[in-house]
């Protein structure tokens, strides 16, 4: 087994070390499973439950002041699960195995993955919020005036970091919150077993996106891909990573003879030509090679085998 995990592009975090930590266990969690896709689910259900990273406990904030929680799962035969939408879901990425492997769908959202969710005993009711996204909820006024009122307010604040508050770093307003530490620490991880492979990606989505809103996460081809050449997992500025297909874009590259590696640095390279924004993806090639690239100050990662 080969298992690698990220815990997130972009800005460098505040506190790398004990988020690296989480990232050893969460590789060394996963790799002690007995398949691929065990494997990626065990070690994003450990950084889910770590509010060090923006999926699962400690996921950021939607405009209504709720937090929904995202995922996606895919192995190397094309299964695919996802759940989006959560509000008190921590174990995201099990919710999305679970539409996966029981349902007869690749996609389920809202209520209904939560009442999903608990049919197969998943917990929900969970509270989501960490010490620093209620501090810094607590320092806002949300507006009370329905979905008009929110996005306004969300069009003047959507991705404006705390060093950037007026969005002056980029005119286009793309990939504002990957500068913000509470918004870039998506997780995901991918893993190779012999000729098996899977990958996922869980998040909380964006800091202050208008409720209701999905990224890339859960969309397959976006946020996370895996076929039998190859399985991939991204994260960064989730509506470009969407418009671009990135972590297909990444299988592709494979596909066409690249190795994990240079599909990933390739992948990157054509991402940030396109959008101009900032994002990192993981990757994991039949042959068992691993690889892992982005263009935003930082990535942590972690590796593990068995």
């Amino acid at each position: 087994m080969q298992l690698l995990v990220h815990g997130g592009a972009g800005s460098e975090p505040d506190e790398p070390a004990p988020r690296a930590a989480v990232l050893e266990r969460a590789a060394e969690t996963g790799a002690e499973r007995s398949t691929p896709v065990d494997a990626v689910e065990a070690a994003v259900n450990v950084l889910e439950s770590s509010p060090r990273f923006n999926a699962g406990v400690g996921s950021a904030v939607q405009s209504d002041g709720e937090i929904r929680t995202d995922a996606g799962i895919m192995t190397d035969d094309r299964s695919v699960g996802a759940a989006c939408s959560m509000p008190g879901v921590e174990r995201a990425i099990s919710v999305a195995r679970v539409v996966m492997a029981e349902t007869p769908h690749g996609f389920v959202s809202g209520e209904h993955a939560v009442s999903l969710a608990e049919a197969f005993d998943i917990e929900t009711g969970v509270d989501l919020w960490a010490d620093r996204t209620r501090e810094r909820w607590a320092d806002l006024e949300p507006p009370t005036g329905g979905t008009t009122a929110e996005l306004e307010w969300v069009r003047e604040r959507y991705g404006r970091s705390e060093s950037d508050p007026d969005g002056r770093d980029h005119d286009d307003g793309r990939d504002r919150a990957s500068n913000d530490p509470q918004d870039h620490d998506t997780v995901g991880a991918v893993a190779v077993d012999g000729d098996a492979l899977a990958a996922a990606t869980s998040t909380g989505g964006r800091w202050l996106a208008l409720a209701g809103r999905v990224g890339d996460v859960p969309q397959v081809g976006a946020g996370f891909y895996c076929s039998p050449a190859a399985a991939a997992s991204a994260t960064g500025a989730g509506e470009d990573i969407a418009r671009v297909t990135l972590s297909r874009r990444v299988a592709s590259h494979v596909e066409r003879g690249l190795d994990a590696q240079a599909a990933a640095e390739t992948a990157i390279e054509e991402f940030g030509e396109l959008t101009g924004s900032s994002a990192g993806v993981i990757a994991v090639d039949a042959e068992g090679r691993l690889g892992s690239a982005y263009n935003s100050a930082a990535m942590q990662t972690a590796r593990a085998e068995r």
